[in-house]
């Protein structure tokens, strides 16, 4: 496969305020250029995001000719609630959807009646068919709340055997860990397209803690090498490193990228051009 007929995407999350609004649309339309197959939208910590979700996808559907992909997660709502927001996205015409599990809002008890990504997507699959294209979470470096690395890829199994149609994997730095992970989806006739996320390095601070946050494995020499340098400098070496991981990837056979844009042109932008997707 020709590293040009590759698949693109690029997530974003829901703006707080009209001008960060506007500046998404900007992003969007830049990015729009470099022909991603969609644009994903986050549903924030038990939906906490899920009208900016639904508007910030509605924007781009209006002002880009790229689809939308909206998350959509169980987190403590209960079926009425998850059937009113999917008939409001099919309804605004929205083809695609990625569900996850989704982290649970500070300080709330439990989950509701989707406690797994695998009962949401059942329920999704049973109510609507097959009018959405779904794309779920893979962990290659395992979910930072599974119990053990075989419980977490039976989970990843569930999702696949449920009707996911691809997978976007978390984060990661280590092409071992998505090289290891597809093997393994391969002995167990997981087949479906697997798209290795990426997240760009502007920021060392930020990226330590959402590293953290997720689990990701960040390498001793990629910590090393950022605490010589200055702001300016980071980002310079993140799309070396970047564009490295993403090649090795590539050239792997991984189906295409999925770039974590923190709502950012660049350095996400230089990196696609450098890989020539």
């Amino acid at each position: 496969m020709e590293m040009n007929s590759k698949k693109l995407s690029f997530e974003f999350y829901p703006p707080k305020t009209n001008l960060g609004n506007e500046k998404l649309i900007s992003i969007a339309k830049e990015l729009e250029l470099l022909k991603p197959e969609y644009f994903s939208v986050t549903f924030g910590a038990g939906g906490s995001t899920k009208e900016g979700t639904f508007n910030t996808c509605l924007a781009l559907k209006e002002k880009t000719n790229i689809d939308p992909c909206a998350h959509i997660s169980g987190g403590t709502s209960n079926k009425e609630e998850i059937k009113s927001i999917l008939n409001s996205y099919q309804e605004a015409g929205f083809k695609r959807l990625v569900v996850l599990r989704g982290d649970l809002p500070s300080g709330v008890g439990g989950y509701g009646d989707f406690p797994y990504a695998k009962d949401l997507l059942e329920y999704i699959k049973g109510a609507y068919h097959n009018q959405f294209h779904i794309e779920v979470g893979a962990y290659p470096e395992v979910h930072p709340q599974a119990k053990s690395a075989d419980e977490d890829f039976v989970n990843f199994s569930n999702k696949v055997k449920a009707g996911a149609d691809g997978a976007i994997t978390q984060f990661f730095f280590l092409p071992e860990a998505y090289y290891e992970f597809i093997e393994r989806c391969e002995k167990e006739n997981l087949g479906i397209p697997i798209t290795p996320g990426l997240i760009t390095i502007t920021n060392k601070e930020s990226l330590f803690r959402m590293a953290n946050n997720c689990g990701a494995k960040i390498p001793q020499k990629i910590i090393a090498d950022l605490d010589k340098l200055n702001d300016e400098d980071v980002t310079k070496y993140g799309i070396d490193v970047l564009t490295k991981l993403g090649e090795d990837l590539l050239s792997f056979g991984a189906p295409g990228i999925h770039f974590y844009t923190i709502n950012k042109l660049e350095p996400t932008k230089t990196i696609v051009e450098s890989l020539k997707l």
